[in-house]
């Protein structure tokens, strides 16, 4: 807004203070509302008055609860766990359905299944077992880590 009243013309000292005490102000505003989850921004300055001289700031409807995730709970059959650990992981491996072999082995192609009896048996794979294998592996590696 200064520049547009003022044209070209360089800022004076008490525009550059001014300039730089809202910068501070909003610095510490930003600061204040991630470190205590609250926005009084939007609070009439009647409200924020009231706020601060009878600290109802753990009373606000506005303020935004933070929670840690260190904090322990208790979940439905009485165990204790941090909040951290029930978050669902979607790139975690779902071990029960890998350890089930009916389920692998029903998606499984036939040639990695005749490959599994020959290395079952000792038998020595040949050059394209081999690759075959190698491939099959790569595949589903690489299909886990997308998950």
């Amino acid at each position: 807004m200064a520049r547009a009243r003022d044209g070209d013309k360089p800022f004076t000292e008490a525009m550059m203070c001014r300039v730089a005490s809202c910068v501070v102000a909003l610095y510490w505003r930003k600061q204040y509302r991630l470190t205590n989850g609250l926005d009084c921004g939007s609070c009439s300055q009647k409200q924020r008055q009231k706020c601060r001289s009878e600290d109802l700031y753990r009373q606000c409807q506005k303020a935004i609860k933070i929670e840690s995730l260190s904090k322990p709970i208790t979940d439905s059959e009485g165990n204790i766990t941090e909040l951290g650990d029930t978050i669902a992981d979607d790139k975690a491996i779902d071990i029960g359905a890998w350890l089930d072999a009916r389920t692998f082995l029903l998606s499984c192609p036939n040639r990695l299944i005749q490959i599994a009896h020959k290395m079952r048996n000792g038998d020595t794979l040949g050059k394209t077992d081999r690759q075959y294998l190698w491939r099959f592996r790569k595949r589903e590696q690489n299909t886990l880590l997308a998950m």
